[in-house]
Parts: C-alpha cells; sequence; structure tokens
C-alpha cells in the first residue's frame, strides 16, 4: 500500500502562477509519493527561504568547510566524507535533472548560479530549488500542441523553451552541470586536502546519471531504451568536454547525504 506523505514545504508554496516546471515537478513527486521531496525540485520564488542558501556559496563562504568538518567528526573518515559529498553535488547538480530528461524530454537549467539547497536540522542537503524556473525541452513537447509556431521569446515567457533536438537538449545539459560541478569539485579536494581526487568525483557524476536512468524506468513504467539513451547522450556531451564520467570509481562505499 503506498502511503501518501504530506510535505510541508511542499504543501505551503505559494504557486501564483503555474508553469511547465510546476507541472513536471508533480508529475515527477507521484513516482515516489512516500518521499515527494526525492523527484522534481522547488521554485525559489514559490517559498519563504528559511534554511535555503544558494549552492553558489559552496565556493564563497565557510559552508563546505563545516560541513566536511562535521562529518568528519561523525565518520571519522575523511575521505568517506570526501566521497558522500561528491556524490551529494553530483546528485543536486545532474542527478535530479535526470529523471526529468528520461522521462519527459524536458530540463531546468542546472547552472551554479540557479540552484539553491534546502538542509535539514542537522544541516544536511534533503531538497532543491531553482531561481529561474524555465525549462527546455524537445520540439515535439506536448506544451506546443495546438501552437502554430514555437516562438522562443512567446515560449520563455510561458516558462518553457524548444531546443532543436534531442542532441540539443542533452548537449545544454552536459554544459551547464560541468560548468557548475567544475568548481565545486575543486573546492571540495581543496577543502579534503586532496582525500578524493577530481577525476574520481567525476566518475560518481556517470554513476548518478546512469542510476537515475536505471530507475526511473522502474517507478514510471517508461521506455527503458529512451531512458538510457538520453543518459548515455548526458555522459557522451560530458566526455567530449574531457571529463572521466566513465569507468569504475577507487571508492565506492558511504551513503549518499541527500534523499
Amino acid at each position: 500500500m503506498t502511503v501518501v506523505v504530506e510535505d510541508p514545504l511542499i504543501s505551503g508554496m505559494a504557486v501564483r502562477r503555474t508553469l511547465p516546471i510546476h507541472e513536471s515537478s508533480r508529475r515527477l513527486r507521484e513516482l515516489y509519493r512516500e518521499c515527494p521531496r526525492v523527484y522534481g525540485v522547488a521554485v525559489m520564488g514559490d517559498l519563504s527561504r528559511r534554511r535555503w542558501w544558494p549552492l553558489a556559496e559552496v565556493l564563497t563562504t565557510d559552508r563546505l568547510q563545516t560541513m566536511f568538518d562535521a562529518g568528519v567528526a561523525e565518520t571519522d573518515s575523511r575521505a568517506a566524507v570526501t566521497q558522500q559529498l561528491a556524490a551529494t553535488f553530483a546528485h543536486v547538480v545532474v542527478g535530479r535533472v535526470i529523471p526529468l530528461l528520461v522521462l519527459e524530454g524536458r530540463a531546468w537549467d542546472t547552472g551554479l548560479e540557479n540552484l539553491w539547497v534546502h538542509v535539514d536540522s542537522e544541516g544536511a542537503i534533503d531538497w532543491v530549488g531553482v531561481v529561474d524556473p524555465t525549462v527546455r525541452c524537445l520540439p515535439d513537447d506536448p506544451f506546443f500542441r495546438n501552437r502554430r509556431t514555437i516562438g522562443v521569446g512567446r515560449s520563455a515567457q510561458d516558462g518553457i523553451v524548444a531546443l532543436p533536438g534531442e542532441a540539443a537538449l542533452t548537449t545544454w545539459i552536459a554544459h551547464r552541470s560541468h560548468r557548475a560541478l567544475g568548481p565545486l569539485f575543486e573546492k571540495l579536494a581543496a577543502v579534503s586536502g586532496g582525500s578524493m581526487s577530481v577525476p574520481s568525483m567525476w566518475h560518481i557524476v556517470g554513476g548518478s546519471v546512469v542510476g537515475a536512468a536505471t530507475q526511473v524506468p522502474l517507478l514510471a513504467g517508461s521506455s527503458e531504451v529512451v531512458s538510457m539513451r538520453r543518459a548515455q547522450a548526458v555522459l557522451d556531451a560530458l566526455v567530449g568536454f574531457g571529463l572521466p564520467v566513465r569507468g569504475t570509481p577507487r571508492m565506492t562505499s558511504g551513503k549518499l547525504l541527500l534523499n
């Protein structure tokens, strides 16, 4: 029996105008109704910002050092904490958008300046929000049915912009995610004193993408072929940027810090 959980953050959102990202996130939350924050994102304009902070602050404040020190105090393993934090960043940036990509052919902007994170009472990241709610999509997105044209200006006002095709969409996701995760991983490597190499962190990204693309068809009953094709296209683009996202990392243990 499925248990429906009323999440206070979700139920407290003040959505003034329903946009495609709201509809997509609602559908994603239906995939795992017991834990509705697992899939989908919040729109920052709909929320109070208590316990939310911009992900970019990792680069300019001592937040990451605080998170790292707290983890080491709990586990007494710098390497394990570094892996946990790398997995968290990978999931926040790219792992969360993959379900939307593989299921609906849509994506929100994963750029560092667009992402906010919510933390629980212990300071662990447990949800993600976006500042700009505009999603990019495929030209045949259902939003454009019964519309004569796909005007970029008009569709941007509606919170959705069509890209030329699947290759353009997956490359855009990879580019934005690369630009976000690169500096995060470099900062984590510095804070951890090199406890884990940056290439090993990129291996975790590959696992996050494949894991999400594998899980969604099981939950949604959607096409496994489409799911893996789109996920592999994102990985192909990341490889094209020179990133080692394929292969097996040396460190694979440790729990993820994000639900």
